[in-house]
Parts: C-alpha cells; structure tokens; sequence
C-alpha cells in the first residue's frame, strides 16, 4: 500500500501526480529539441499506439540504445519460448534503432512518463506476464505500480556505477524498498552484486555482461562499399560516441597527427547525433575541411573531418577504421561502450574517465587490446604512431577481439535464470484458456 512506502516515495508519487498536468509543455519542449516523436507522444501519457497482442507477453526495458542493443541475442530467444515480446526504451535513437533492427513481430513503445496516472494507463493496456528491467533505468512508480499487479520482474545485466551507489546510499531505506520488487537481479560483476545486496535486493547473482556476447554491429554493404570507395588510399581514424568538450580533442589532435599522416581522414560520430551541425561549425572554425553526412554527401579528398550525425551506422565506420577512439572519456562522463570496437578486432584509444565499463577496459588495456590517452599531444601521438605500424594495429586489434570474445556467456546464463519464469506463464495461459 502507498501509506507503507517509505516517506520519499510517497512525496515523489505526489510530486509526479502534481506535475501530470504540465506534461504536455515539458514534452513540447523536449519535441522542439528533437527529444521527442510527434506522432508518438501519446505512448509518452501511457496511451498504446499498438494493440496487446493475445498470449503471454514478455516486457523488456532500456533506457536507450545501450540497453537496447544489449538485449537483441535475448529478443531471438524469446521469440521461440512461445511468448510475445514488447520492448520500451526513452529516447529518439533508441526508437530509431528498434525500428531498423528489432524483428518486425518484436513490439516497441515509448515508456511512459513515470506520474501515476500515466503508469497506470500503460500497464492496464498492455498486462505484461514478466517485466525485464535492463542496467539500472528504475522508474519507482512504475515499479510499484508493476509489483501490485502482481508482474513479476527481474533485473538483468544489472549495474550499479559508485557514483549511483553512493546516490542510493544516501537513501538506503528507499532503494530498499524500490528494490525489493524485484524477484531476482542478475548483475554484470561481482562488485555489482554486492552494491545491490547493500542496498536491499533480496536475491543477487553474477550472470556478466550481456553486451559481450552481442554480435558485432551490422554495416549495410552498399553504403559501406560506397564509403570505401571515398577513403580510397586514406587512413581512417574514427572518434565514436563522443560527447561535448571531446570533439575539440580530436579535432586538435588530428591536426597535430596530419603533420605525419597528410592523408588522415576523421570521422566524428557523437553520441548525441543532433550535434552534428554544431561540431561541425568547430571543425570548420578551427582550420579543418569537414562534411556531415546527414547532408547526403560523402567525404572527398579534400575533406580532413566527416561528422558521421547519423543513427545506426557505427558497424560502418568502425569497419573503415584503422584506429578508433572511444568516446565519454576525456570528460567525465564514464565512457561509452567499447565492445563493438573490439568485436570488430580494431585498436582502441580511450581516456582515463572509463567506469561506467571499468572491468571491459581494464581487461582490454591489460591485454593490450585498448590504451589509455592521457591529453590532446598522447592522442595524436599514438593516433599516428599506429597509423604508420600495421603489425602494432593487428596485434592491438586481435587482442581486443580475444579480450570480448572470452570474457563472453552472459546470454546462456542469463536465459537460464529467466526460463522459469517462462515456463511459469506459459503454464498459467494455458491454464486459462483451458
């Protein structure tokens, strides 16, 4: 009952019922800046714009494209346990990425904002069997709200990052009971585990990181051999999911790398891809040739910075690559995610501000897989050094692709632990229909 959650959840529920009412603008806003889908802002008030398929229906959130992609090997699971699948996630490239590669009998809808009133409106349309959270994306009333109804769920690939540990610390006897609606959290370490056990959920077991067993990211062949053809006799550097304060770095450090390198060619592809228009105006201010893809056109020979602004074409960039550095590094974001790099068997540059990915990167730099940049001079220092060593960038390159591949088995794992709860509601609607 809502009078036994503790008092910061009931103000936070208060708080999102008083706030319904200014929905609208707060989502106007976020559609203005390119946050939003018009035609899908009712999914954002809990309203289905696809209907509740019949049978047991299995819910996956993500709070984007990170989560999203992670799951897909899960997905192809799924869709042979007899059970429909319905996924949710928060953001536009998250959305655009479901589109391009879920399976078309996979359902996707936007999750909505997380007042009561909204919640409610969801789960009465859909009625999940099973709710799969992913990471660390944890809406409390829709979480609440869930466990009343008697949905069972799980967390799976479970993080908890010390910057949220300490967070959720501070509020030890709320995460407790956020926490304990959970059946179960399969988590990604071993130090994962424990921080979640601390703060109260109730069964905890390591199970690894499902985004080391996807596969490497997919590339369309024509507009890969389209590019190849622009790169012809260039080498490719490609600085991938930066975020603002980086593009600058890369910007100076492929000036300083063109002294020995004249026919480098960078691709910059933010992770916000909106940006591209904005980190093209600094390339241009700063003296480089650049280009952006969403215009349409491709890099010439004249170009020094392709701002690749697009979604979903990372698999094609990171295949034209010699080198790449991932982003969120250099500022103190975390890191972004460098396992498709390393499916790929290329090289890795990466800044010193990793913990968002702390074990991945430690095992890549310890197997010389991955390397750490300490400034702007270190990473054009290295960009060209490997440039210009073939033998340097297949080793690197082979030693990443080693690193993911043993430290893979999340996805056997993981299914394992969540084919109970399968066989439990195919058991019960076929009690029903009985």
């Amino acid at each position: 009952m809502a009078e036994k959650l503790p008092m910061t959840l009931r103000a936070y529920r208060r708080a999102m019922s008083a706030a319904t009412p200014l929905a609208n603008l707060w989502l106007q806003r976020r559609l203005r800046r390119g946050k939003e889908v018009e035609e899908r802002l009712g999914e954002r008030h809990g309203e289905a714009t696809l209907p509740r398929p019949d049978g047991p229906l299995v819910w996956l959130h993500g709070a984007s494209v990170g989560e999203l992609t992670a799951v897909f090997p899960l997905i192809e699971r799924l869709r042979g346990q007899d059970v429909h699948v319905l996924v949710t996630s928060g953001t536009v490239t998250s959305a655009e990425v479901a589109k391009q590669r879920l399976p078309k009998d996979v359902l996707h809808q936007f999750i909505p904002l997380d007042a009561p009133r909204f919640v409610t409106r969801f789960l009465h349309h859909w009625r999940p069997d099973l709710g799969v959270f992913i990471e660390q994306d944890l809406w409390p009333n829709l979480i609440v709200a869930a466990a009343r109804r008697h949905i069972p769920l799980v967390l799976i690939n479970g993080r908890m990052s010390e910057q949220s540990f300490k967070s959720w610390r501070s509020l030890r006897r709320t995460a407790k009971a956020l926490l304990k609606n959970f059946d179960l959290c399969l988590a990604q370490s071993s130090l994962d585990a424990e921080r979640f056990s601390q703060l109260g959920m109730q069964i905890v077991q390591v199970t690894g990181n499902l985004k080391l067993d996807v596969p490497a990211p997919p590339a369309n062949q024509i507009k890969l051999a389209e590019m190849q053809r622009a790169a012809t006799d260039r080498q490719v550097f490609v600085a991938a999911s930066t975020h603002r304060g980086e593009e600058d770095a890369v910007i100076e450090a492929h000036r300083r790398a063109r002294k020995t390198r004249p026919r480098l060619l960078t691709i910059i592809a933010p992770r916000h891809p909106e940006r591209g228009p904005e980190i093209l105006h600094r390339a241009v201010a700063a003296g480089s040739r650049a280009m952006l893809r969403s215009a349409g056109v491709t890099p010439d020979v004249r170009t020094d910075i392709y701002v690749a602004d697009t979604i979903g074409e990372l698999g094609l960039f990171y295949r034209l690559a010699q080198v790449v550095f991932v982003g969120g590094s250099i500022v103190e974001h975390g890191g972004q995610n460098p396992i498709e790099a390393a499916k790929l068997g290329k090289p890795i540059l990466h800044g010193p501000n990793v913990w968002n990915f702390q074990d991945i990167y430690a095992a890549l730099d310890a197997a010389r897989g991955a390397e750490e940049v300490e400034n702007i001079g270190h990473l054009a220092m290295r960009i060209g050094d490997l440039m210009k060593d073939p033998a340097s960038r297949k080793a690197a390159g082979d030693a990443a692709l080693r690193t993911v591949d043993r430290l893979g088995g999340a996805l056997d794992k993981t299914f394992a632990e969540l084919e109970p709860y399968l066989l439990q509601l195919r058991l019960t609607h076929q009690a029903s229909n009985a």
